[in-house]
């Protein structure tokens, strides 16, 4: 058990523990001491400067920060998430720092709850703002299909958009999704093949977000089909939105990426 002080500040918690203090013994003989300070060492203490008591604070207190940790969190980092995710790419640095900051500023319990918020924050931004990969096939790969902005080499079907998005589909990023999709689309797209391997759920404002894709593609002349969803994906679209047709869906990205292909051929 930790040296915490019952009832007591986090100044008070930091120098029992730098004391060494393991369990509630310590606050035993703190108690102790401190009777027989005020009942025979008081003289000695009674000018005392408040520095010298802020110093013993201050150096317990640091102790208490984890530097190290700090750094391995911001470390946690490369460009490509930097451009996903913007500045909630470094979702545990921001909210260690805000916890540390709120327990050095307010209290044990207000830095909690300032972390838990900011972490729920950060989350909820990452989670309305996935991050959606155009894919390319890899060569003399059967069925692996990786992202574009990462394997600039790789060679694709213009009239085709592979896409993968890598989240959930539900309320908070339906918009957004749905105006990626339309973005992604140029003067030679003909087909959408949408990767549903890394979409775990869906709700019915997800579904109907792509009865609407599916429609407004349609006006341009453009095909959606879904290939590799989840069960559950399959299910909820399939009862939320009965006009989404069980052919546009493929067990793969081959397959449907073949049957795209074959239909435009014959156009």
């Amino acid at each position: 058990m930790s040296g915490m002080v019952v009832n007591g500040s986090l100044s008070k918690t930091a120098v029992n523990g730098s004391a060494g203090a393991k369990s509630q013994v310590a606050g035993l003989l703190v108690a102790g001491l401190t009777v027989l300070t005020l009942l025979f060492l008081t003289g000695l203490f009674e000018k005392l400067p408040d520095a010298v008591l802020a110093a013993v604070v201050i150096a317990a207190v640091i102790d208490l920060v984890d530097f190290g940790s700090l750094r391995r969190l911001w470390g946690i980092y490369t460009g490509p998430l930097g451009q996903i995710y913007r500045f909630a790419a470094r979702v545990d640095f921001i909210a260690a720092v805000g916890a540390m900051l709120g327990v050095l500023i307010f209290d044990t319990l207000p830095g909690l709850f300032i972390g838990i918020t900011l972490s729920l924050l950060t989350l909820l931004y990452r989670s309305s703002h996935p991050h959606i990969s155009a894919l390319a096939r890899q060569p003399h790969e059967a069925g692996l299909w990786v992202d574009q902005s990462r394997n600039p080499e790789l060679e694709h079907d213009l009239r085709i958009n592979v896409i993968r998005v890598e989240a959930g589909l539900f309320f908070a990023n339906a918009d957004f999704v749905r105006a990626r999709i339309v973005e992604s689309l140029t003067d030679s797209t003909k087909a959408v093949v949408l990767d549903g391997e890394t979409t775990p759920f869906i709700d019915v404002t997800g579904a109907s977000m792509l009865v609407q894709v599916r429609n407004d593609l349609r006006r341009r002349d453009v095909d959606l089909v879904l290939a590799r969803e989840v069960g559950q994906v399959r299910d909820v679209v399939g009862k939320a939105e009965e006009s989404f047709r069980t052919d546009a869906i493929f067990p793969t990205v081959d397959d449907a990426y073949a049957a795209t292909l074959n239909n435009l051929d014959q156009r």
